[in-house]
């Protein structure tokens, strides 16, 4: 539940479980599996746009192309939507 709530950071996961070692804290960080419905979707199409998605935590995940103009696709997942 730790790497859950950190969205995967391995580092505030090492220092919450209290490990020494990282390796120890990477074994919880393999262990998430997010499902297509745990996250929110979003698109854009402008350099300003995009940037402002990739500063606010959204991972970009496909590249489409509608009408001659490229539509960048990002992802989060909806449980740490609050936190960025």
């Amino acid at each position: 539940m730790v790497a859950w709530h950190t969205n995967g950071n391995v580092l505030l996961v090492k220092k919450l479980l209290g490990h020494k070692r990282i390796e120890n804290s990477m074994k919880y960080i393999g262990m998430i599996q997010f499902k297509e419905k745990d996250f929110e979707t979003t698109s854009a199409t402008t350099v300003e746009d995009i940037l402002k998605l990739g500063q606010a935590g959204w991972t970009e995940y496909s590249v489409i192309r509608i009408d001659g103009k490229e539509v960048h696709c990002f992802k989060k997942p909806k449980r740490f939507s609050n936190y960025a």
